[in-house]
């Protein structure tokens, strides 16, 4: 039973860790809605849903849009530079995330094995 419960303690910290509690790095989005704000609806449209992918933290969603955006010839040169810009920042946030979850579930999976009784 006491097995059972350290298990299941270091279950919930790494459930906790990989959710994301803690400081977060956020992604600029005001360049973007800004070089779109006077787009042809269309492209303002996948700017606003790669904006609001962006902000529900659907990352994944966001750059298959803004790499869509980004195949359009009529874009502007500030528009192309806010796409790459945008993607920058996502990468550099999951590579973030990566990084820390790897860092944590490492430390959790140390704090489960010191909590385990010896043999």
């Amino acid at each position: 039973m006491k097995m059972t419960n350290h298990i299941l303690t270091a279950m919930a910290a790494i459930m906790l860790l990989s959710s994301g509690c803690g400081s977060k790095t956020s992604v600029d989005t005001a360049p973007l809605e800004k070089s779109f704000a006077s787009a042809e609806p269309a492209n303002k449209a996948a700017a606003d849903e790669a904006v609001s992918s962006i902000k529900s933290e659907n990352f994944s969603g966001a750059v298959a849009q803004l790499q869509k955006l980004a195949s359009q010839a009529k874009l502007t040169p500030k528009q192309q530079q806010a796409i790459k810009d945008t993607v920058a920042q996502v990468q550099q946030r999951l590579a973030d995330a990566a990084a820390k979850l790897s860092k944590d579930g490492q430390k959790a999976a140390t704090d489960l094995q010191k909590s385990l009784p010896k043999p």
